[in-house]
């Protein structure tokens, strides 16, 4: 049962009785009265048909939360999946075609299927090869690209290039453009929790319908169709044309999930549960396949929804059932009070959670937490932005970045001579100016595993001080932070031990942890010999070394 329980999260869900309903219901409601003019804003910022946002909010977050790990999260369109959706497919299709909306779906069904499958063979772990600084940098990017996108609309101009030339500018959209981001700037800052874009919208639909805003050719969402979506099965684009959805599929994988995990380490730690990165895979799998067999974008978890349903009180997962019970309200009742609501204002909720995510602020501090990651992180904001539309590049070159700086690092590890400071403890002889050890000693220590990335440095290491302190008859390796070995390691351990051996040089190894003595042992290099001396504490081989009781024979027994 309990593994049933792992794949079946629903059947842990509490049974509600009418107290938490209620709590449930409001935390619903709250969320359910965002997430239906959000979603059309990022279906427009998708270059999907604008119901299809709504689609997106309606089966795939009913899915997901059956299915996911993290019950509290609000599955949907968001600002950042939908820039890589529109982005991606520019060069592929015009934005709103039929063939648009059939490649925008296999972004879907294929992000959703390899999410599935990492989930089932357990490679969440996969998605961390992409670290802190290099997300940081991308978000920042596509926040500036967004906001970017949404200019000529929430300005009241047609498109960017009718923005620069300063031409085909309407006044209304550009009132009802700042209007709308002056007004949920303040209903932020005054009432967090109150549905600010749900109250926005009616009131922008009634003004622009009241002042004739569409008869004098202002912007405005249109008809949307009423009803439930329908199964949509997309047709074959063609080899050629999956192949060029590869990279895109990859980066809308790693980028939402990434947004999933921000939202879901909240929840878990709230919950005092630990997070299930798997689960949470497959559940948000099911969830895109989900939408993409709806006709929809592919879709992740809203960080700032989420935020959301937690700040409203939502407590187990029912909440999220009544919001997606809100959507299909919306779906069935509300479509015709959506068609007056200008462009402009669809802008502004596009613009208003994305410009949070621009914190410069957040490269000062890397610059002064690690300069070699912050210029990664820079160049990864740099790259992304000039290889727009084609963002993955900037991905991926911020990988290949980190990845480089983490090899190099692996191949360089931390070996310092040690001397005793003041204080006690053994430091960095070098760096504090602190005498030997012991006279003939040189007492190192290895800060990393002993493996095929750091063997030949920690040879390299002793040969270096034998050469340059020839009469060095002792050589004390503290083991303690060497907490892995492989076969390379052990090969280098031997060959260092038989050099030592053939040049009369004492080997005091420290504190060896256990699965590193076993594979020495094992590699028979931990053999009986009046040159190798095993410690558990640095005091007692200083103390063997003090007293002499390691003193070189007056002969050699193989001379």
């Amino acid at each position: 049962m309990p593994r049933l329980h792992r794949f079946l999260p629903f059947l842990q869900w509490p049974r509600p009785d009418g107290s938490l309903l209620r709590n449930e219901a409001l935390a619903g409601l709250t969320v359910g009265l965002m997430v239906v003019p959000q979603g059309v804003a990022y279906a427009a910022l998708a270059g999907m048909p604008l119901v299809t946002g709504i689609y997106a909010a309606l089966l795939p977050a009913l899915i997901a939360v059956l299915f996911s790990a993290s019950p509290r999260l609000s599955v949907g369109p968001t600002a950042l999946t939908c820039l890589l959706v529109g982005s991606s497919l520019a060069p592929l299709a015009t934005p709103g075609s039929a063939e648009w909306v059939q490649l925008a779906v296999w972004l879907a069904l294929l992000s959703g299927a390899l999410q599935v499958l990492l989930g089932l063979v357990r490679y969440g772990w996969l998605l961390n090869l992409v670290n802190s600084p290099v997300l940081m940098a991308f978000t920042q990017a596509a926040a500036v690209l967004i906001i970017a996108s949404q200019l000529p609309a929430l300005t009241g101009f047609d498109n960017m290039g009718a923005l620069l030339a300063g031409r085909g500018w309407h006044l209304q959209a550009f009132a009802f453009g700042l209007g709308a981001l002056a007004l949920l700037v303040g209903a932020r800052r005054l009432r967090p929790g109150f549905p600010s874009v749900l109250v926005l919208v009616l009131v922008s639909a009634g003004l622009s319908r009241l002042l004739g805003f569409e008869a004098q050719g202002g912007p405005v969402i249109g008809t949307l169709p009423q009803g439930l979506p329908a199964l949509f099965l997309p047709g074959w684009p063609g080899w050629e044309t999956l192949g060029a959805l590869v990279l895109p599929t990859l980066m809308i994988t790693l980028v939402s999930f990434l947004e999933t995990a921000s939202s879901a380490k909240v929840d878990s730690g709230q919950r005092g549960a630990r997070w299930d990165q798997d689960q949470d895979l497959i559940g948000q799998g099911l969830a895109k396949l989900a939408s993409g067999l709806t006709g929809a974008m592919p879709t992740s978890s809203s960080f700032s929804r989420s935020a959301l349903n937690l700040y409203a009180g939502a407590q187990t997962a029912w909440a999220t059932v009544f919001s997606v019970a809100v959507v299909l309200l919306a779906l069935l009742l509300a479509m015709p009070l959506l068609h007056h609501v200008p462009l402009a204002v669809l802008a502004a909720i596009v613009v208003l959670p994305v410009w949070g995510l621009i914190k410069p602020r957040a490269f000062v501090l890397l610059w002064r937490l690690s300069r070699v990651e912050a210029l990664i992180a820079g160049a990864t904001f740099a790259i992304t932005l000039l290889a727009a539309p084609r963002l993955y590049w900037g991905v991926l070159a911020g990988v290949v970045m980190a990845l480089t700086l983490f090899l190099y690092l692996r191949l360089h590890p931390r070996i310092i001579e040690v001397g005793l400071h003041p204080d006690g403890s053994l430091r960095d002889r070098h760096l504090w100016q602190l005498p030997p050890l012991a006279p003939r000693l040189c007492a190192l220590r290895m800060d990393a595993a002993l493996d095929f990335a750091t063997a030949s440095a920690l040879e390299r290491a002793v040969a270096d001080h034998l050469q340059q302190q020839p009469d060095t008859t002792h050589v004390m390796l503290v083991a303690h932070p060497i907490n892995w070995i492989d076969a390379t390691g052990a090969e280098a351990f031997g060959r260092l031990r038989e050099r030592l051996d053939d040049q009369r040089v004492h080997l005091h190894l420290v504190g060896v942890k256990l699965p590193v003595e076993r594979v020495l042992r094992t590699a028979g290099h931990l053999y009986e010999n009046e040159r190798l001396h095993l410690y558990r504490t640095e005091a007692e081989a200083l103390q063997a070394i003090a007293q002499g009781a390691t003193a070189e024979p007056e002969a050699d027994p193989r001379d």
